[in-house]
């Protein structure tokens, strides 16, 4: 069995802003383990407030290339006493169910005992701009999507959702803060959230203060993004939220999720899955763990000016599902 992995930089169709940070290009780091002459591939983009930049990917998986080299076996359990969670162990995971499903000829979703995939609805997103811009795009969008997740984070947030309610009455509507508010802030704009028809708020506070949300008020459900990784954070985040963002960049991969998934049902949590930046070919493995989600938000690959070869189809919306020679 041999391992490769390199890193890949994407241009984006715009630059896209959020709370903390501006992005103009996706970089992402690409594994391919080869066994028997068949080749599983597997991509994540790290989870960058974290620290867990491609760089250090690439460090963490030509350690494990090295192990593979001196004849180390290699599968999905002894991957996750090797890596720790994050963008590296993702890609290797993922590249590793791709690698069983082209051997076994048996796809990975029924590997994962998922139903058949199908064409799911995502949510697309307005990065952050002023309220007279995104209100703008939300009015172009309102005839091609229904489900539209809104960037936040400053003292502009209530005049953002304000003119895309105006711009797209009919639209479903989440909203990201990326931790840029205060509790007070939380508690003064919920409700008129709420009446907006807003039908969850993602990370509203910094890493770290979220025993504030006890003291939460509000009806908005409440969303542990960032204060989220993988089945360990679970206890510390049930009470404070509702939902939490499952990212396979955050898990470790698809072998973390889907365990994931039981793990937060059993406490009572709901489920919304995400992505960080990236191709198809990254997103791809989180459709088996979509078919378990209320909010699906996998849209990264329309942000890119070109999509990896196979990659989704991408119509109003609708996430058309790939075939088999793109992953799994």
């Amino acid at each position: 069995m041999r391992l490769a992995a390199r890193s890949r930089v994407h241009d984006l169709t715009e630059p896209f802003v959020i709370a903390r940070e501006i992005y103009t290009k996706a970089v992402v780091v690409e594994v391919e383990i080869e066994a028997g002459g068949v080749i599983g591939r597997g991509e994540a983009a790290g989870v960058d407030y974290r620290g867990d930049t491609p760089d250090r990917m690439l460090i963490q998986l030509r350690d494990l290339a090295e192990r593979l080299d001196h004849g180390e076996h290699l599968d999905r359990a002894r991957l996750q006493t090797l890596l720790p969670a994050g963008g590296a162990r993702n890609a290797a995971d993922c590249a590793l169910w791709d690698l069983e499903a082209k051997r076994s000829g048996v796809s990975a979703a029924v590997r994962a005992g998922v139903a058949p995939l199908t064409p799911i609805e995502t949510f697309v997103t307005l990065g952050m701009d002023t309220p007279a811009a995104m209100g703008a795009k939300a009015a172009r969008w309102s005839d091609r999507y229904r489900a539209l997740k809104i960037k936040l984070g400053d003292e502009d947030d209530m005049a953002r959702l304000e003119a895309i309610r105006a711009a797209a009455p009919a639209a479903r509507l989440i909203a990201d803060a990326n931790q840029g508010w205060t509790l007070a802030q939380l508690n003064d704009r919920a409700p008129r959230m709420a009446e907006l028809g807003v039908e969850l708020l993602e990370q509203p506070l910094p890493i770290g203060r979220d025993d504030e949300l006890f003291d939460y008020r509000g009806a908005v459900p409440l969303c542990a993004d960032e204060s989220f990784d993988d089945r360990a954070d679970l206890d510390r985040i049930v009470g404070r939220y509702a939902f939490c963002n499952i990212k396979l960049d955050k898990a470790g991969g698809l072998t973390e999720a889907l365990a994931l998934v039981a793990a937060a049902r059993d406490r009572g949590l709901r489920l919304m899955v995400g992505c960080m930046e990236g191709t198809s070919l990254g997103v791809a493995p989180a459709l088996l763990v979509a078919r378990s989600c209320e909010i699906i938000d996998l849209d990264c690959p329309m942000q890119l000016v070109r999509d990896v070869d196979g990659g989704f189809g991408y119509q109003d919306g609708w996430l058309r599902p790939h075939g088999p020679d793109l992953w799994g």
